[in-house]
């Protein structure tokens, strides 16, 4: 409540310089247990993390905290480390995983590259469009039933 009541008076600049608690996931090839603990120093170093978890077979970083994720990548590349933002998404998220650049050899067991699908419209598809167009007599691949 001291919190509000001093918000409220001070004019809320107290909370204006204060970050989200977010989750930055990296991508960081290690080979040995010296390069996870070189990482994970360097992470915990940066001033607002809580947590780091370093999964060294998947080659992915967790970083949890109220950190910028362009901080974390910066200290991570300190390292010498080649560091990306975590590229991959679930499998199940992806609605056609073996498309052109989604499927990636490198990607650890059920996960796919995360690539945004672009359309070619610049009006978003509806549901109903796309029933339409099922079964329209102008589309040559449209339900043989009829």
């Amino acid at each position: 409540m001291g919190d509000y009541i001093c918000g409220f008076l001070c004019g809320g600049h107290q909370y204006a310089n204060r970050k989200q608690l977010q989750t930055v996931e990296l991508k960081v090839r290690m080979d040995c247990e010296g390069c996870e603990l070189k990482v994970r120093n360097a992470i915990s170093s940066v001033t607002g993390v809580q947590s780091v978890d370093i999964n060294r077979k998947q080659n992915k970083v967790t970083v949890t905290g109220y950190v910028e994720q362009q901080k974390v990548l910066k200290k991570v590349r300190s390292t010498g480390k080649r560091v990306e933002i975590w590229p991959y998404v679930p499998y199940n998220l992806v609605t056609h995983p073996h498309g052109a650049q989604i499927y990636d050899k490198k990607a650890p067991p059920g996960y796919v590259r995360n690539v945004e699908v672009v359309t070619v419209s610049s009006q978003p598809l509806r549901q109903d469009d796309l029933l339409t167009n099922l079964f329209s007599d102008d589309n040559p691949n449209a339900c043989s039933i009829m």
